[in-house]
């Protein structure tokens, strides 16, 4: 007597198809929420990065422009040549006769749009120029200016003689991120104050 073949087990063609279609559509889920999960990290590992240089740089900067007008009789600013992008201003460290002739007492800052820089430029110095930090927007200056010893100041893209207070704002542009929208940029702004302004020096 003939034994009956035994009935073959397994997945039929159709099975196998539905399994596979299945999987890659896993596997293209799990992929997508990896790049995000990495473009992601990258957007915020970008934008760390620039905030840490544009508070860098602001630290630089607030330093020596707040000491604007030590030794002086007046503020510090070179109003003639100061304004929204370039600020001008001397100070008197060594005490010589009122003069601004040493290392750090004759200071510019502003905006080199070729390579994207703030920099400082200081003819008593070596060298002369150096940049502060790379790969910026933009550097803008606003000024306070106090009349007499009137506490509510008016702001202005211009200093005077008045001006007791220095805004600075820094935008820095965020590294391109594959994924993310190009031309990012974050700001930061620092209010510094003249310490020998006629204004505060009118507090003490």
């Amino acid at each position: 007597m003939k034994q009956r073949p035994k009935k073959q087990e397994g997945f039929s063609i159709v099975e196998l198809l539905i399994s596979m279609t299945l999987i890659l559509v896993l596997l293209a889920v799990v992929t997508s929420i990896f790049a995000d999960a990495i473009g992601f990290r990258e957007r915020e590992s970008s934008k760390t990065d620039a905030l840490t240089a544009a508070k860098a740089a602001l630290n630089v900067l607030s330093r020596e422009i707040s000491n604007s007008g030590y030794g002086l009789t007046h503020n510090g600013i070179v109003v003639a040549d100061s304004d929204s992008t370039q600020l001008h201003f001397r100070s008197n460290w060594d005490n010589s006769d009122m003069l601004t002739v040493s290392p750090g007492e004759d200071v510019t800052y502003y905006f080199d749009t070729s390579t994207n820089s703030i920099v400082r430029y200081d003819p008593n110095d070596s060298p002369t120029t150096s940049a502060v930090i790379n790969e910026i927007s933009s550097v803008t200056f606003q000024y306070f200016d106090y009349a007499g010893a009137s506490s509510t100041p008016t702001l202005s893209d211009t200093p005077s003689s008045n001006t007791g207070r220095v805004r600075v704002t820094v935008s820095v542009i965020l590294g391109e991120v594959q994924g993310q929208p190009s031309g990012q940029t974050v700001s930061y702004t620092s209010d510094v104050t003249l310490r020998n302004s006629n204004y505060m020096l009118n507090q003490y």
